[in-house]
């Protein structure tokens, strides 16, 4: 009898919490699953763990590759899984015992839905990283499949090995791609632009460890260029069936850093009406030919398509609560993307 869910954990040189991660799969209260680990050509003791676990519990399918790098190790731990559902696991996280039965639970009820994510305890220095953890307290925020559409040109919508999606979905909409991007952010792009619907349960059902070695932090595909990068074509491709003034926007945002992301958009043929900014020595500058404007100069919501392009703690939420206050809806006259 195949297992209903699957839990593919790709490994390289992941020995030092890997022992960890297993155990916490191994808790889980709903116990009708296979652990498929791929080991990625590691170097390091995680092949002597992963043998060891494999010959104590026949729920665990090891494979070994030799190293070809996390997206090309995950899509092979998929091919291999045989579960209706699909839980992606990292080598340095741990998963509370009741996620399994939460997030199938949650699928099993709900056929509407492809994936399923959930909050996430983020371990690691809040202090140093401030940053990842704004990111982990904002991405908590986020629930409905709504909210997850709506912000999904902000950052990625969900934490990647807190997800539970359902099988066919790579085969229909494809897999993880290797690239100069972030593999993981590149598939939640393509799969909601595809219709697939995505929700997140309010239980923090996985515990995110944050590691000096980890690739988020050590590797330039996950650099915040390369996240303005791999969102420009998906957005534009947005904006084009959902802004009815398309190809023309005002930018929300008229900085250095602004200017130089949303670039990326007009190569692609989006068109800057204008620009929004609260600086007064920007105001009246010309841009390209688009003047910099007040937040009380813009045009009535039905007349613009604003694009919120200010990263900044706190700015987001700023334009947000001002665009509203003029009758600016998410998704209808404005959509933020920092």
């Amino acid at each position: 009898m195949e297992p209903r869910t699957s839990v593919v954990l790709p490994v390289y040189n992941g020995g030092q919490f890997l022992t960890e991660a297993i155990e916490s799969v191994l808790s889980q209260t709903d116990a009708d699953f296979e652990l498929v680990i791929v080991d990625d050509g590691s170097t390091d003791e995680s092949p002597d763990i992963i043998s060891r676990y494999a010959r104590a519990d026949r729920r665990i399918r090891p494979i070994r590759q030799s190293h070809a790098g996390v997206a090309r190790a995950a899509n092979r731990a998929i091919d291999e899984a045989r579960g209706a559902y699909i839980a992606r696991m990292d080598a340095d996280d741990l998963a509370r015992p009741e996620r399994i039965a939460k997030q199938a639970g949650y699928l099993d009820e709900h056929p509407e839905i492809g994936l399923v994510a959930s909050r996430v305890e983020y371990l690691g220095d809040r202090e140093r990283n401030r940053g990842l953890a704004a990111f982990v307290e904002w991405n908590n925020s986020i629930l409905t499949p709504a909210e997850l559409s709506l912000h999904r040109f902000v950052e990625s919508p969900v934490v990647q090995p807190s997800v539970m999606f359902r099988s066919e979905l790579p085969s229909l909409f494809g897999p993880y791609r290797d690239g100069p991007f972030p593999e993981d952010y590149e598939l939640w792009l393509r799969w909601l632009e595809h219709g697939v619907s995505m929700a997140k349960l309010p239980q923090t059902l996985l515990k995110w460890r944050e590691t000096p070695g980890r690739l988020t932090r050590t590797d330039e595909r996950y650099s915040v260029d390369a996240f303005y990068r791999t969102k420009a074509p998906y957005l534009f491709r947005w904006l084009a069936t959902h802004n009815p003034h398309h190809p023309n926007v005002i930018i929300w945002g008229a900085g250095r850093t602004s200017r130089e992301r949303q670039r990326m958009l007009t190569k692609l043929g989006i068109r800057v009406q204008a620009y929004v900014d609260i600086d007064p020595d920007k105001i009246g500058y010309r841009i390209g030919g688009a003047e910099v404007i007040w937040p009380q100069d813009l045009p009535s919501p039905s007349d613009c398509f604003v694009l919120g392009w200010v990263g900044s703690r706190g700015a987001r939420e700023d334009i947000e609560s001002r665009l509203q206050a003029r009758g600016f809806r998410p998704g209808q006259n404005y959509l933020s993307c920092a």
